[in-house]
Parts: structure tokens; sequence; C-alpha cells
């Protein structure tokens, strides 16, 4: 069972940046797909970004593409997002999950263990 908790949330002028952090224990974190998703106030949870086992194995969500990277680095079991060119969209409690897979993927029923959540909050 993987824990994992988010960190590098707050607040930021629009256009500014902000990496996120989540870190994992538990099993083996070269093993999960790595995936985040954020909620905006009063709007469902959507998916973000998701990085596969190989690191090269990369999956945006189009609202993102271009602005946020996800990266992990497996030796300290942490995935990272950084978020470029910040919009007041971007406004939103933002969660790492994990999934027990091989490939990246958007759909957040496959992933089976998640964080508690980073608020980030873009000023216009």
């Amino acid at each position: 069972q993987a824990q994992l908790v988010e960190s590098g949330g707050g607040l930021v002028q629009a256009g500014g940046s902000l990496r996120l952090s989540c870190a994992a224990s538990g099993r083996t974190f070269s093993s999960y797909v790595m995936g985040w998703f954020r909620r905006a106030p009063g709007k469902e949870r959507v998916f973000i970004a998701a990085i596969g086992r190989s690191a090269g194995n990369t999956y945006y969500a189009d609202s993102v593409k271009g602005r946020f990277t996800i990266s992990r680095d497996n030796a300290k079991n942490t995935v990272y997002l950084q978020m470029n060119s910040l919009k007041s969209d971007d406004t939103a409690v933002y969660y790492c999950a994990a999934s027990i897979g091989t490939y990246a993927n958007s759909q957040a029923t496959t992933y089976s263990y998640w964080g508690q959540g980073t608020q980030v909050t873009v000023s216009s």
C-alpha cells in the first residue's frame, strides 16, 4: 500500500510558476504509474498529467499541455509537477495518485492510492 503526501502548493500570481511534489512510501515507487488530478471549486476532479513506469512515458490534459511538466525521481520516491504560465483557471486542489500499472493514463478509476491534496491559488 502506498502513502502519498503532496507539497508545494500556495498562492501565485497569474503567469507565475509552482512546482508540486508528491512523496510516496510503501511499495516500490518505481512500480507505480503516477498521476496528478485537480478539483476546482464547485467542479469535479479532473485529470492533469500522468507518468508511466518509464519516465519517458507521459500524458497530459489538453488544458495544461505545454505549460505543465510531470517528472519522477525513483531514487527519491517522488513525482513532481512543474507548473508554468499559471492562469486563474488553474486554481484548484491538486491531488497526487498512484496506479499499479505500466503506462500513463487519465482514468481516475485505475488509481488506487491518493494523497490528501495541496491547494494552488492563482491570483489574476
